[in-house]
């Protein structure tokens, strides 16, 4: 085996090298015809690559396929980088939606507070809500008006599209408004079209009872609720919401107002009301009880000597 092994040695050595040598005297052979410059060697060198470059191409394949491949890898990582540009362009713009959003919703509730109908006589005071100092037992807000802005306790209060609540607490630069849904919170309301009173009573939910209805076979779901005016609490005729029919068989309010979305609010100065406090000039002056005697009791004796000495 081992002499097998050598003989197959012995002649593959000198094949390699007579191949190695005809490779080395060919090279140098292209190496002097492409060095000489002669128009015979001119045509031969053209007939060569006429002959021989053409059929080459199958051995220009792998180099193609890499050039293509450096290329392709080049095109990605362009496109990598646009797709990450887009995306950071993407996020900017999204931020800028947002903020487009809140505003343009901000815009609207701006218009809808000055398109709110309440009484011409009736000026009003606007506020940025502050806080949301909601929670299970008392549901307020605070906005940034107050005493400097004569502001005062027990003014009702509005958004854009209904009764929010009364002023409950003033600083000097800020306020605090207890919302309807407050469980303190008790309101005089009327029902319309049936021309129903009732109160408005406030238990922490988003839709508040109305308690003690004159006649709640009157009232339907979908009738209109305002308030009455009554007390003097607040002004009458603004509107808090509609009538529903809650889960537990009572009469509840869907209030008007947005109570999610209380970012601006309207004051509604209430003038306080003019006090009569003496008797018509149609109304007789009471006669003192002194004058009414047994003798007497109805006092005409008395009007026949004023007539007498008259």
């Amino acid at each position: 085996m081992a002499r097998d092994r050598g003989n197959g040695d012995d002649y593959v050595r000198p094949i390699r090298r007579l191949l190695v040598g005809l490779l080395v005297v060919v090279l140098f052979g292209l190496f002097i015809l492409w060095r000489i410059d002669s128009p015979r060697v001119e045509r031969i060198r053209a007939q060569m690559v006429d002959r021989f470059v053409p059929s080459m191409e199958w051995a220009l394949v792998p180099v193609t396929k890499f050039v293509s491949m450096v290329e392709n890898f080049q095109s990605y990582q362009r496109i990598y980088d646009q797709n990450q540009e887009l995306r950071r362009e993407l996020r900017d713009m999204q931020a800028w939606k947002e903020a487009a959003v809140q505003l343009e919703q901000q815009n609207a509730k701006l218009r809808a507070l000055n398109a709110v109908q309440v009484d011409p006589k009736l000026t009003t005071v606007s506020g940025i809500v502050l806080a949301d100092n909601g929670s299970p037992f008392r549901q307020s807000v605070l906005i940034n008006v107050g005493a400097r802005d004569g502001i005062r306790d027990g003014w009702a209060t509005t958004d854009g599209l209904g009764l929010v609540g009364r002023i409950s607490g003033v600083g000097e630069n800020t306020s605090r408004v207890i919302l309807l849904t407050d469980s303190n919170s008790r309101l005089p309301v009327t029902i319309q079209p049936s021309g129903q009173r009732a109160i408005l009573s406030g238990d922490n939910s988003a839709r508040p009872p109305l308690d003690f209805i004159e006649s709640p076979e009157l009232v339907r779901p979908g009738d209109r609720v305002v308030s009455s005016g009554d007390g003097g609490v607040f002004p009458p005729d603004i509107l808090i919401g509609q009538v529903a029919l809650g889960t537990d068989r009572r009469l509840r309010v869907i209030l008007a107002a947005d109570y999610e979305r209380l970012d601006f609010l309207r004051v509604l100065r209430t003038h306080d009301e003019e006090r009569i406090e003496g008797p018509g000039s149609l109304i007789l002056p009471m006669i003192p009880v002194e004058t009414f005697t047994e003798e007497n009791p109805t006092g005409d004796a008395g009007e026949q000597e004023d007539a007498a000495d008259g």
